[in-house]
């Protein structure tokens, strides 16, 4: 008597393809990369190295450079402290520009300034230090009207120098501030040489007379030209 044959139960039928799991095709290489790593025990995590501290070092480098030679002191040391050297010393800081300004005014103010002189055979003209082009250049065209004048022909220098000194101070005393000094051209004196002419400019910038005088320049033709000179006078400050 034949036995039947029995189905296999594992086996699978067309109906059952679509249920059928799908093995992959290799799977040898990958248990094999598995058990590697499992026998090789977790990766270890790769070290970070530390940021440079970069201020440290670059304050160490400055220290170390500004304590170079620098000895340590004894007992018995550092007792006796040396003078300060006045030549090592750094010199004094500019003062400030308004201060400087003020400074340069109380100068004029005061008449501690002395003129810048130009002398040539025909013109002569000076100014105090700092006065203005503008003001210069309006004295030597003769701009400013001329108040007074006083002519110096026939006087010894000595008269001349007095005359000169007190009509300067008394013009400024009544408030004139262009005013004319006729010294003539020399012409009668002897080998024509100007004396006055060269003693004007020495009196205006010495004495009294220089603290009151900010500007003088050769006369334009029509006031006398080279035998004249115009003389600008401070204003006089009014006291309170």
């Amino acid at each position: 008597m034949k036995r039947k044959k029995r189905k296999r139960r594992d086996s699978y039928t067309g109906k059952d393809v679509a249920k059928r799991p799908e093995a992959p095709f290799n799977p040898l290489p990958e248990s094999c990369v598995a058990l590697k790593r499992l026998q090789a025990g977790p990766v270890a995590a790769r070290p970070v190295p530390p940021a440079p501290e970069i201020i440290k070092d670059d304050e160490d480098c400055v220290f170390l450079a500004a304590m170079k030679g620098v000895r340590p002191i004894g007992n018995d040391a550092g007792r006796f402290v040396p003078p300060p050297r006045t030549d090592m010393r750094p010199p004094r800081p500019a003062p400030d520009d308004e201060l400087e300004a003020m400074a340069h005014l109380s100068d004029l103010v005061n008449g501690q300034v002395e003129m810048d002189i130009t002398f040539s055979d025909e013109y002569i003209e000076g100014c105090v230090k700092g006065f203005s082009l503008d003001l210069m250049r309006r004295l030597r065209t003769g701009r400013f009207p001329v108040q007074a004048y006083l002519d110096l022909h026939g006087l010894t220098k000595q008269e001349a120098e007095l005359r000169v000194k007190d009509f300067l101070m008394g013009s400024y005393r009544i408030g004139r501030r262009c005013v004319l000094l006729i010294h003539g051209r020399g012409l009668n004196s002897t080998n024509n040489i100007p004396v006055l002419k060269e003693r004007i400019p020495v009196w205006l910038a010495r004495g009294s007379v220089r603290k009151i005088v900010l500007a003088f320049s050769t006369a334009r033709p029509y006031d006398g030209g080279t035998g004249a000179v115009y003389v600008l006078i401070k204003k006089q400050r009014v006291r309170q």
